[in-house]
C-alpha cells in the first residue's frame, strides 16, 4: 500500500477542487490518501475586505511565517511515498499560509527526502513563485518531481477585473452577467484527472525520474514568454514596495495604511498601464531574444533549480 500526503491551503475551495480530480484515479486498494489542509492561528478571511487584501502584501511577499494550527501527531509520524503540495499565488509568492507551513519544523519532518508534485492555482503568473517553493524545497531536502500549474486562460486585464470580483465578493459568478467566470475553467479543473493517471503509474513503478516530461505532455504546464518578463520585473518592484512599507512603518499604524494604499494605486496603475507598454516591448525584442526565451521556457517548464 503506497502512502500519499495531500498538503494545501484553499480560501476559495478551487484549489480542493483540483487537487480531488488529480488524485481522483488513484486506486484506493492500492493508495491510502492523507490530507492535511493547512489552518492558520488567525485565519485570512474570504471574501477579503480590501484594506486586508492590500495589507497582506508586505509580509506575503516578504514571506514573514504567521502561526498555524498543530499539524496532527498520526501525519507527522508516517512515512510518504509522495506528497502532493497545492498551493496559490499571492502577491506573485507563494500564499501567506503556505509560505508559514514551509518555515516549521514539521514541514522539514514531513518533506525531507520525499517525493513532492506541486499542483498550482492561480490566475496567471506563477514562474517565479515556482522558483520561491523550489528553493524552500531545497532547504528542507525534499525531491521535486513534478508540477502543475492551472492558470485563468483569459486575457489579463479580464482576469483582473474577474479575479478581483470573486475575491472580494467571495462568488464566482459572471460579473454583471457579461464577464466570465473568474478562476481556472471547470473544464481544466474536470480534465486535471488525466494527471492522475500519469502519477498513479510512476507511483507503482515508485520511479518519477520522467514523471514530468509526461506531466508536460499532457499540458500539466503552458507558458506564455511575456508572463515570465513581467513577474521577473514586477518582482523587482515588489520587493522594493515591500521594502518602503515595512522599513517605514513598523510602530505607525497610519503611515503603513498610507504607504498600503499608495501601493495599491501603484499595482492597478501597473496593471493597466505599465505592463501594456512592457509587452509592446517584448514583442520587439522577441526576435533578438528567441534562443534565451526557448531556454526559459524550457526551465521553468521544468523541477530544475538554477544554482
Amino acid at each position: 500500500m503506497k502512502e500519499v500526503l495531500i498538503i494545501h491551503y484553499s480560501q476559495s475551495g478551487q484549489l480542493t477542487e483540483i487537487l480531488n480530480n488529480i488524485i481522483s484515479p488513484l486506486n484506493p486498494k492500492e493508495v491510502n490518501i492523507t490530507r492535511f489542509e493547512i489552518e492558520m492561528e488567525k485565519p485570512f478571511p474570504f471574501p477579503w475586505p480590501k484594506a486586508e487584501f492590500y495589507g497582506a502584501f508586505p509580509k506575503t511577499y516578504k514571506q514573514k511565517p504567521q502561526k498555524i494550527k498543530p499539524i496532527p501527531e498520526d501525519i507527522l509520524n508516517k512515512k510518504y511515498d509522495l506528497i502532493i503540495f497545492g498551493y496559490t499565488i499571492w502577491y506573485l509568492t507563494p500564499s501567506l499560509p503556505t509560505t508559514s507551513f514551509l518555515k516549521t519544523p514539521e514541514a522539514k519532518q514531513l518533506l525531507n527526502n520525499t517525493p513532492v508534485i506541486t499542483v498550482i492555482g492561480c490566475r496567471n503568473m506563477w514562474i517565479m513563485a515556482q522558483e520561491k517553493m523550489k528553493r524552500h524545497l531545497k532547504e528542507l531536502e525534499a525531491n521535486l518531481v513534478g508540477n502543475i500549474a492551472l492558470v485563468d486562460r483569459h486575457i489579463n486585464h479580464i482576469s483582473v477585473i474577474t479575479i478581483a470580483q470573486w475575491m472580494f465578493s467571495g462568488k464566482k459568478e459572471r460579473f454583471l452577467g457579461i464577464f466570465p467566470k473568474p478562476g481556472v475553467s471547470q473544464k481544466d479543473i474536470n480534465d486535471s484527472s488525466k494527471f492522475g493517471n500519469v502519477i498513479a503509474k510512476h507511483l507503482h513503478n515508485n520511479d518519477f525520474q520522467t514523471l514530468q516530461n509526461e506531466l508536460l505532455k499532457d499540458g500539466a504546464i503552458k507558458i506564455k514568454p511575456f508572463l515570465i518578463t513581467v513577474d521577473k520585473r514586477a518582482n523587482v518592484i515588489f520587493s522594493k514596495w515591500a521594502h518602503l512599507i515595512t522599513s517605514k512603518s513598523e510602530e505607525n499604524s497610519s503611515k503603513r495604511a498610507f504607504l498600503v494604499k499608495m501601493f495599491k494605486y501603484y499595482l492597478l496603475f501597473a496593471i493597466w498601464l505599465i505592463a501594456p507598454i512592457v509587452f509592446i516591448l517584448f514583442l520587439l525584442t522577441y526576435l533578438p531574444l528567441y534562443r534565451q526565451i526557448q531556454k526559459d521556457k524550457v526551465y521553468y517548464a521544468s523541477v530544475a533549480l538554477k544554482e
